[in-house]
Formats: structure tokens, C-alpha cells, sequence
């Protein structure tokens, strides 16, 4: 269990809540682990498979605590939801400022300035733990020049402005992607980003880590209340989760970009585990999903100190923690949104 802003996080997977009195009670076997007074708390996500009881169901949406439901991976599965409260009036503060084009960009920029942050990050410190096996001059240029896209992006005054510099910025990025990978390059070199379909294993690998993250994201933002589907950066769209492709975009390089390089560096997946189609498009056989998803949940397990809450927590936290403190941000909690700075 873990409790960041005012938040329960019940992570073991055999857990089962109860309801003593005002307080929860956590149980595995039939045995109290932990309790926790339920006016303490402003929401209960559970990634367990027992539930909850009825009883605290009821309770929760009586005292108006939100508990939502996701599998140990973190899908979701619902939301225990009683009369109507806060989260009607935080969705219609999130629909007003989606269609605000100025307070749609200032959130737009949070995001983007986390992207490029991170992904500068990402060749920093490639050049320190490698210095040896990268071009150091090379990578440190292309750090220089995404370092000089935040003080522009924080210039911008509308999301089109916005959208132009975050593109060059990642123009740079992956300008310098293919000097991380240190092994198997005649599988997996890099030279441009290809989707839809991928037409390489490397951008197999990143498009497939792509719908994972966003697929987590869009969980953490149901878990707290939000529409998924209504965006600030990306604009809303029948089928398309927006915020979800918003809230991923500081968490690509770090969470998912690092990620499919350790996959490739530690031959964690080889050339044997892709399939070429007819098409031409570059897929992972089934064995080979089987191999990169345990890695992602087991990715998710380690820890990782959050630059704003100053707590360690798991790395598959940092979805759901990013989307409480976007929550709050709406609510008025906090005067701007603070995105997720990696270093």
C-alpha cells in the first residue's frame, strides 16, 4: 500500500477492502494488513483482483471518496460511483478549459516542456554512463538544442506555436536516438520514426511501448475522474483518447524510449523475435509480446524518486500520480501544472 496525495494506492494483488466503522481495512487471506480512517482519504485505486466489499463501496461514494478499479497491470476496470459529486464539476472545468485556447496551451505546455526536458535527459545521460561507446560531441549539440527549445516553448502563446517548436525538438531527439543503442545493431539500428505501420523492429518495438503508456495513462485518468477523450494538446477526436496522448507525452523518452533501449542493449529481444509482413510493416511475434510485456511489468516495479511529491515510488505509479496532481490542477489546487521533470 502506498498513500501519496491523500490517495490510497492498494498494489498487492490478493488484497480485499473492507469496511470497520469510518475506517478501511485491507485484508490478504482473510487477515487484516492495514487500515486507513476513510475521511483521511480523497480516493482508494485498487490494482487487485478480490475487490471490495459492498459495504465500503457504498461508504466511498457516500463520503464521497472516489474508488476505481484496475487490474494488477493497471487496466481499468470501474468506478464505484454513488450520487453524483466532485467529479461532475472537475469534468465540466476540464471540458471549459478544452475548449479555452489559452488555457488549453498553458497546460499543452506543461506537457511539452516535460517532453523535451526528459528527452534532453535521455542523451545527458547517455554521455555519462557511456561515455566511451557514444559520440559524446554529437549528443551534447543536440542536448544544446533542445535546451534552447524550453525557454521558447515557455514563450509560446497558442498550441500551433507550441506544436512547431515540440517538432523540432524531436527532430533532435531522434537525431541522436540510434547512438543508444549499443548492441545487436545490425537488427536494430535506427534512422527515422516510422508508425502505422512500423517498418523496422526498432519502431516495433517503440510504437508497441507507445500503446502500453498510453493505455496506462488513459486508466490513471479515469481512476481520477477525468475524460480521457477530452485533451488540451491533442484535440479532441471520436475514438481517440486525448488527454491520454497528452498526459504520455512527458513520459515517452523516459518511461518508454529508455525502456525498448534496455530491451534492445540487454538482447532482452532479438531478431528472432519479430515478423516482416507482406506489407512490409515489422511486428513482434507473439513470443515476443509475451517477452516484452513481462519486462514492462516488471519495468513498472521498480522504483523511482518523483521530482514533486519528493517520494520514491514505483515507476508504474508515475502515470496515476501525474494524473492526481493534473486533477488538482483543475480543481484550482495548484496554480499550474507541474510536469514530471527526469533527471
Amino acid at each position: 500500500m502506498r498513500k501519496l496525495l491523500n490517495t490510497l494506492f492498494v498494489l498487492t494483488e490478493d488484497s480485499y477492502l473492507t469496511l470497520d466503522g469510518e475506517n478501511i481495512v485491507v485484508n490478504r487471506e482473510k487477515t487484516e494488513v492495514a487500515r486507513f480512517a476513510l475521511h483521511t482519504l480523497e480516493a482508494v485505486l485498487c490494482f487487485s483482483f478480490p475487490g471490495a466489499s459492498p459495504a465500503l463501496m457504498g461508504a466511498c461514494a457516500e463520503h464521497g471518496v472516489d474508488l476505481a478499479f484496475f487490474s494488477p497491470k493497471g487496466k481499468f476496470l470501474a468506478r464505484a460511483v454513488g450520487q453524483t459529486h466532485g467529479n461532475v464539476l472537475l469534468r465540466q472545468q476540464q471540458y471549459r478549459v478544452s475548449d479555452d485556447p489559452a488555457a488549453s496551451c498553458r497546460y499543452a505546455k506543461g506537457f511539452l516542456l516535460g517532453k523535451v526536458y526528459n528527452a534532453r535527459w535521455v542523451l545527458e545521460r547517455a554521455t555519462r554512463d557511456h561515455p566511451q561507446r557514444v559520440p559524446v560531441e554529437k549528443l551534447k549539440t543536440l542536448s544544446d538544442q533542445l535546451a534552447a527549445a524550453l525557454p521558447r516553448m515557455e514563450e509560446a502563446m497558442t498550441t500551433e506555436e507550441l506544436r512547431g517548436i515540440e517538432g523540432e525538438a524531436a527532430q533532435r531527439y531522434f537525431d541522436g536516438f540510434d547512438s543508444l543503442i549499443l548492441q545487436q545493431r545490425d537488427t536494430f539500428s535506427f534512422t527515422k520514426r516510422s508508425r502505422r505501420p512500423p517498418l523496422d523492429p526498432i519502431n516495433a518495438l517503440l510504437s508497441f511501448a507507445y500503446t502500453l503508456l498510453a493505455r496506462d495513462c488513459a486508466a490513471a485518468l479515469e481512476g481520477v475522474g477525468l475524460d480521457p477523450y477530452v485533451g488540451f494538446l491533442h484535440r479532441p477526436r471520436p475514438g481517440r483518447a486525448s488527454l491520454a496522448l497528452d498526459l504520455m507525452e512527458e513520459l515517452r523518452a523516459v518511461y518508454a524510449d529508455r525502456f525498448v533501449v534496455t530491451c534492445i542493449n540487454q538482447k532482452v529481444l532479438t531478431d528472432k523475435h519479430f515478423q516482416k509482413q507482406e506489407s512490409g510493416a515489422v511486428l513482434l511475434s507473439e513470443d515476443g509480446r509475451r517477452i516484452f510485456l513481462k519486462a514492462w511489468q516488471q519495468r513498472k516495479q521498480q522504483s523511482i524518486q518523483h521530482p514533486f511529491l519528493n517520494e520514491k515510488i514505483p515507476w508504474g505509479l508515475v502515470p496515476y500520480t501525474q494524473a492526481l496532481i493534473l486533477a488538482r490542477t483543475l480543481r484550482g489546487d495548484l496554480e499550474r501544472y507541474p510536469p514530471f521533470f527526469w533527471k
